[in-house]
C-alpha cells in the first residue's frame, strides 16, 4: 500500500507543471528515498509505514494545490513529520528523509 501511494505521489509531481523541473526533480528522488525507507518500515511496522504515506500524500496534494491553503498545508507536513518521530532512534535515515519532504513542499506552498 506504501508504494502504491508513494507512485502514485511521483505521478502527481511528475503531471504537475505548475512545479519547477529543479524541484520536482528533487522532490521525485526525495520521495524514491522514502520509498525504500518506507519499505524496510512496513515489513515491522506497516500501520506506521501506511501513516508516513499517506501524509506524504497529503503533504504532496496541499502543497500542489492550485489554490493553497497555507493552514491545511502546514497540517499535512506536521502530521507528516510526527508520523516518522518515534523512529528518530531506529531509523535516523528516515527522519531525515521527510524533513527534506516536509522543507521542500512547504517551500513551494505559500
Amino acid at each position: 500500500m506504501a508504494k502504491q501511494t508513494i507512485e502514485q505521489i511521483k505521478k502527481r509531481l511528475i503531471d504537475d507543471t505548475s512545479i519547477p523541473e529543479e524541484k520536482r526533480s528533487e522532490l521525485i528522488t526525495l520521495l524514491d528515498k522514502l520509498e525504500a525507507e518506507v519499505a524496510s518500515l512496513e515489513n515491522t511496522h506497516k500501520e506506521d509505514a501506511g501513516s508516513i504515506a499517506m501524509f506524504a500524500a497529503s503533504s504532496a496534494h496541499e502543497a500542489t494545490r492550485k489554490v493553497k491553503n497555507k493552514k491545511l498545508l502546514d497540517l499535512s507536513i506536521e502530521g507528516l513529520k510526527t508520523s516518522v518521530q518515534k523512529f528518530e532512534d531506529t531509523h535516523p535515515k528516515l527522519v531525515q528523509v521527510v524533513n527534506a519532504i516536509s522543507t521542500t513542499l512547504s517551500n513551494l506552498g505559500i
